[in-house]
């Protein structure tokens, strides 16, 4: 949605800041602080406290996905195929270096080169990564298609794609005949991003009517009731593309969009927004090191809960202080 200068007629036009679509942001980027703060206590042997923490945070990276394809096809489509690869870039930039980071902190040196084909165990959070560059180039390529009618195409985007798409075959075949155990291809794209992409491209991109939000609110409580038996019944961690999760994201996606930010918070969500893919790179972290004080030493429980907890609050706050910090600084195009 865009809106007009009151200055001339003429000006170009001003697109309005979405606080929903902000808010969501910041809320999700907590909720992944939580799933990995949860995954350690489940590791500690906090199962149960663990898998119910995890299925508040299931609806996360979905959401991302939905947020990634409202930018790309509804806020901000992209003009020209130049302005697509340097989106990429602010990405990949800060992954390559938080993946050096981390492995350079707790990782080997064949994890740096496993690196420029997959996701590595010292910074396996960054797998989402792997899966977002090519989601969002192939939704970039999407719309300079549509737009140039066939006149032209993507070709450098289209060559990029080709090397996800093949790379995976073509290491396969490289290993076999080299006789070397190479690493896995992560670099790809299956249909579940996209699926929630275009989920967020037309829920989010919709015309925000005002209504009542509360049957939103109760069905996302009720599919996180579902979810968290699914969870503790059945399979842990349940997958982004099961039903119980995209029941879920569809459910926060909703409660979320057009909500009302007060104006006097619309300074601190922007903030915190802007922080937001800073304090994802970094959180692994802090929890990583809070959780090992507390993790195997609290009680079953209440106990492991409130540890858990503080865990989660605390490394959310340093990540996204230090985000902050590093923004203000004019470091963001290498460090998120």
């Amino acid at each position: 949605m865009t809106v007009t200068t009151p200055l001339s007629s003429g000006a170009a036009p001003v697109r309005e800041r979405r606080h929903d679509v902000d808010l969501l942001r910041v809320v999700c980027t907590a909720a992944v602080v939580l799933c990995h703060t949860a995954a350690v206590f489940v590791d500690a042997g906090h199962r149960t406290t663990g898998h119910a923490a995890d299925a508040l945070t299931r609806f996360a990276v979905p959401a991302f996905f939905a947020m990634a394809g409202w930018a790309a096809l509804a806020a901000s489509p992209v003009r020209g195929e130049g302005q697509l690869l340097r989106r990429a870039d602010r990405i990949v930039r800060p992954m390559a270096l938080w993946t050096l980071l981390y492995v350079a902190w707790r990782g080997t040196p064949e994890d740096a080169a496993a690196a420029l084909s997959g996701s590595v165990e010292a910074a396996f959070h960054l797998w989402y990564l792997y899966v977002y560059v090519p989601l969002l180039l192939v939704l970039g390529a999407m719309v300079l298609l549509v737009r140039e009618r066939g006149r032209t195409a993507p070709w450098w985007t289209v060559g990029l794609l080709a090397v996800c798409a093949f790379g995976g075959a073509a290491r396969a075949d490289l290993g076999e005949a080299a006789g070397l155990g190479l690493p896995g291809w992560e670099w790809g794209l299956s249909l579940y991003p996209l699926g929630y992409a275009l989920l967020g491209a037309g829920l989010l991109g919709a015309a925000r009517r005002p209504g009542p939000r509360w049957p939103w609110a109760v069905a996302a409580a009720g599919c996180l009731a579902a979810l968290t038996v699914y969870q503790l019944g059945f399979r842990f961690p349940a997958a982004y593309a099961s039903l119980p999760v995209a029941a879920l994201t569809f459910a926060v996606l909703g409660a979320f969009r057009g909500v009302r930010v007060p104006r006097r918070w619309r300074g601190p969500v922007e903030r915190l927004s802007d922080a937001s893919f800073g304090a994802y790179l970094v959180h692994l972290a802090p929890v990583t090191a809070l959780s090992a004080l507390l993790a195997d030493r609290v009680p079953h429980g209440g106990p492991a809960l409130l540890a858990m907890a503080a865990v989660a609050v605390a490394s959310t706050a340093v990540s996204f202080a230090l985000a902050h910090l590093w923004g203000r600084l004019g470091l963001r195009a290498w460090l998120g």
